[in-house]
């Protein structure tokens, strides 16, 4: 049985869906900037372990809506989106599983959704800081990240409105050699950054052996019709978040959870990620696992997918 696609209506928007397989739902998200592929991967082991596989194309990323306004880009939306799709699939609940922003979207739901979340996993981004700040934000993200970070992290560089845009649409198949084939981790580089500062004459000449010149025409394909505009959206959100999560200050996560993340993951650098199970559990008290994926980056169910697939099935196992 090969991946299908559809179009499901949810929320008043039409998200595409990559689907295969049959039984208990995983939903796959994914980050930025990226579509359903991320989870190329994923399909097959999950399918071969008795569950149906599905990995939307978030909201404005793909061959999914686009609205225009940029308040309909909120962790509300979102995990709307999330929660939609699984009834308009025709299921009662299911396992959620995010990377980068779809870990925020995917931790989220389980706090505000834990009936239909039958287990959350979270791929590179934790279950706390600037992208979900439900746990000790003292004030709005974006201001503390340029008082830390400066001017030129990426989270900052990406409020400017229509700057980001034109800079990352210029030359899509740039965009995302540099983006997502900046280095790599098998040669001792780090992992690839996400930054809005890699120019078209800076952008590696060899590629990393997990990451191809089919895969970058696939993800530039993606991009041509809706560009960046509505993926960018979700970044120019996050302060909007902190404000619309105030009522979950302190809230947990309370659904079975796992948590991977690469050791060479860019994250370490900006984010609070858990250092141990036991850390972990402070915001996901049934979290069964924090797993560290060695001589892996950022890109984790592409970089190292064995790992991530193994990981998958034997969390989603343990919950039958």
């Amino acid at each position: 049985m090969a991946v299908e696609f559809r179009y499901m209506s949810v929320n008043g928007i039409r998200i595409r869906i990559a689907e295969q397989g049959k039984g208990p739902l995983i939903l796959l998200l994914h980050g930025f900037p990226e579509s359903w592929y991320s989870w190329r991967h994923q399909f097959q082991p999950l399918v071969d372990a008795g569950f149906r596989v599905v990995a939307p194309d978030q909201r404005g990323y793909g061959g999914t809506d686009s609205p225009a306004a940029v308040d309909q880009f909120t962790i509300m939306h979102l995990v709307g989106d999330v929660v939609g799709l699984i009834a308009a699939l025709g299921e009662e609940n299911a396992i959620v599983v995010g990377h980068d922003w779809g870990a925020p979207v995917a931790w989220a739901t389980a706090v505000f959704r834990p009936d239909l979340v039958r287990g959350v996993v979270g791929l590179s981004v934790p279950p706390n800081g600037p992208l979900l700040p439900l746990w000790d934000e003292p004030g709005p993200p974006i201001a503390a990240l340029r008082e830390r970070l400066g001017d030129g992290f990426y989270m900052v560089q990406f409020q400017q409105t229509g700057l980001v845009e034109s800079f990352f649409e210029a030359d899509l198949r740039a965009t995302f050699r540099g983006v997502l084939g900046g280095a790599d981790v098998d040669a001792g580089g780090s992992a690839p950054s996400v930054g809005a500062d890699r120019r078209p004459d800076t952008t590696p000449s060899t590629l990393p052996k997990w990451y191809s010149g089919n895969d970058i025409d696939m993800l530039a394909g993606e991009y041509a019709a809706r560009g960046f505009a509505g993926p960018l959206n979700w970044y120019r959100n996050i302060d909007r978040n902190w404000e619309l999560l105030a009522p979950w200050h302190g809230a947990r996560i309370t659904p079975p959870a796992l948590y991977l993340v690469g050791d060479r993951d860019t994250v370490h650098g900006f984010l609070p990620v858990p250092g141990s199970l036991k850390a972990l559990r402070e915001f996901a008290p049934q979290a069964r696992d924090l797993v560290q994926v060695r001589d892996c980056g950022h890109w984790t169910q592409q970089e190292q997918p064995t790992v991530v697939s193994d990981a998958l099935v034997d969390f989603a196992k343990s919950l039958a």
